[in-house]
């Protein structure tokens, strides 16, 4: 996966989070899975930028 689809990925899924933590509570299942979906995203990126 190239960084630019990553970084497409990370603003998606934070903007998800941010949504269902709106109408939610942060504790809520959803927004904790998308949360640890958004920092496995996060930590791929640092992984593949960091090589350079």
């Amino acid at each position: 996966m190239c960084p630019h689809t990553l970084l497409r990925d990370i603003e998606f899924c934070r903007k998800e989070m941010v949504e269902l933590a709106a109408h939610s509570s942060l504790s809520n299942r959803k927004v904790l899975e998308v949360s640890t979906k958004l920092d496995r995203l996060l930590n791929r990126y640092y992984i593949l930028t960091a090589k350079k």
